[in-house]
């Protein structure tokens, strides 16, 4: 059996733990578990997750493969090509996903703290997302 790669990282299977918070199909390789988490994110085209929020820790995205887009709340999106880096500091609302043309991973990189969690917020609605066409 083949082993599935979009960029340098395997795949992943269906990211069905966490499909509840993502528009679309994305896919969760989980690289570390331990110490400093890291997991291999992949999302089909159009694929984006809800808006969220990293309460106290903070995450950061390494761009790996694929267009996409990050978008902090109240600020235009940013679009993301291979080798950009996004640093989230804690406490900012903000959601990141595929291009609607193009597939898209990142390595998401957990930031330790004590006590940090996320919280999970409204999707990003089919209106906002058909916005992303015009900021390219």
């Amino acid at each position: 059996m083949a082993v599935e790669k979009f960029g340098p990282f395997e795949r992943g299977p269906k990211n069905d733990a966490y499909a509840q918070y993502f528009v679309g199909q994305s896919y969760l390789n989980m690289l570390t578990t331990s110490g400093v988490v890291t997991a291999n994110v992949t999302f089909e085209p159009g694929c984006r997750n809800n808006w969220h929020i990293h309460h106290k820790g903070g995450q950061i995205l390494l761009v790996t493969a694929g267009r996409g887009f990050y978008q902090e709340w109240g600020k235009a999106p940013r679009e993301l090509l291979p080798g950009d880096v996004v640093n989230i500091p804690p406490e900012v609302k903000h959601w990141h996903g595929a291009a609607p043309d193009s597939c898209f991973a990142h390595i998401a990189i957990e930031v330790p703290a004590q006590g940090a969690s996320n919280e999970w917020c409204e999707p990003v609605s089919d209106e906002e997302y058909s916005k992303l066409s015009a900021t390219k």
